[in-house]
């Protein structure tokens, strides 16, 4: 009798102790193992992305042209640096939150559902932005913008705009597993 009985918390009830199915337990567990690789991933690759060419600059239409080493790092714009931290964020939350999945061994109160709900809320909210910034970032490197005179990078740095553009789809898909996982907690809540 009382196993079965009831905790009421915030006007929902919900059975105290209540174990999840193992199919759900581990499908949680898959989904957080995949979005802990995409953002170590994502974030690894996007902070090690760097270039360094030799660009002719012509300063005068007479003289010859000026040979420079310029380099494109990731760390030079701040929508690359929200997005690597976005990521580490959001891949230390999953590291702890698998932890807390392993110790809770399926056993959940609403209480810490809740919690994982609202963390997980704020993790896929933080990654879709993240993947906005540093896309936006980099279409203006591929496009450049004639309107305020900004030349196109990516025809120089090549390899990087690809490594950008590998982390970005990279945190993309780590966004849409995050909102898998609030679907999957908002399931779990009655």
């Amino acid at each position: 009798m009382e196993h079965e009985r009831k905790n009421n918390l915030n006007g929902m009830e919900m059975e105290k102790g209540k174990k999840e199915s193992g199919s759900r337990k581990g499908l949680d567990l898959t989904m957080r193992l995949l979005a802990l690789a995409l953002t170590l991933t994502a974030a690894t690759v996007l902070g090690v992305a760097e270039q360094t060419k030799v660009v002719s600059i012509t300063l005068i239409p007479t003289l010859p042209p000026l040979d420079v080493s310029a380099t494109a790092k990731a760390s030079y714009l701040s929508a690359f640096v929200f997005n690597i931290s976005a990521n580490a964020i959001a891949c230390g939350y999953t590291a702890i939150s698998i932890a807390i999945l392993m110790v809770s061994k399926g056993r959940r109160s609403k209480g810490l559902v809740m919690a994982m709900l609202i963390g997980d809320l704020v993790m896929m909210a933080l990654l879709f932005s993240g993947t906005g910034a540093a896309g936006a970032i980099g279409l203006m490197g591929v496009q450049g913008n004639k309107h305020v005179m900004w030349k196109k990078v990516c025809n120089v740095f090549g390899k990087f705009c690809h490594q950008t553009a590998a982390s970005v789809a990279i945190t993309l898909l780590a966004a849409i597993v995050f909102m898998v996982l609030v679907v999957l907690d908002a399931m779990k809540l009655p």
